[in-house]
């Protein structure tokens, strides 16, 4: 759970992200930025601030900022309702993001997975995204991100995002972020 204090301190620094990554956002869309902690409390090492700018049944538009050493867990967007599950492209704005996918293991990986319960990290095959580079992920496949030493702004662009069906490889993960009043 975040604290109102914990949820204003992170709107605060990722309005910093987005203001390096030269990124305009409304006022509406500053005072409601998701900070997400994943249930875990733990908002430094694993957490993901996001803001949504469309999420219709066709598509989906978000920014993602992580700060520096910050990990969105490991998960996969399963099929839905008769649909494949969310197919989604990773583009780098600003710093770097590690993005670790299913394949080949990489020898000497950027970054090291937070502290988790066993096999909430199976997948080890490191894709590097700086300013301008992108990936796309197929729907259903496994995957977490990390960002790099200075932290990372990344657009990510989807079909229809369905966070609650989100399954994460953590049982300990919750995605919807609960926040203190």
């Amino acid at each position: 759970m975040i604290t109102k204090a914990q949820l204003e301190n992170a709107r605060k620094r990722a309005l910093e992200y987005f203001e390096k990554a030269h990124i305009v956002l409304t006022e509406k869309e500053k005072e409601n930025i998701e900070v997400a902690d994943f249930g875990l409390g733990e908002l430094e090492t694993t957490g993901l601030e996001i803001v949504t700018y469309v999420n219709t049944d066709r598509c989906c538009a978000k920014e993602l900022v992580l700060f520096p050493g910050q990990t969105c867990p490991e998960h996969r967007h399963p099929p839905v309702e008769g649909e494949p599950g969310k197919e989604e492209t990773f583009r780098c704005r600003w710093g770097t993001v590690y993005l670790y996918v299913p394949g080949e293991p990489t020898p000497n990986p950027h970054c090291k997975p937070p502290k988790a319960a066993p096999g909430a990290y199976t997948v080890f095959h490191e894709i590097v995204l700086k300013p301008g580079d992108q990936y796309t992920l197929p729907p259903n496949t496994l995957h977490w991100f990390q960002g790099g030493p200075e932290g990372a702004v990344v657009s990510e662009f989807s079909t229809k995002s369905r966070d609650e069906a989100d399954i994460f490889s953590d049982p300990n993960i919750k995605r919807i972020p609960e926040y203190e009043e």
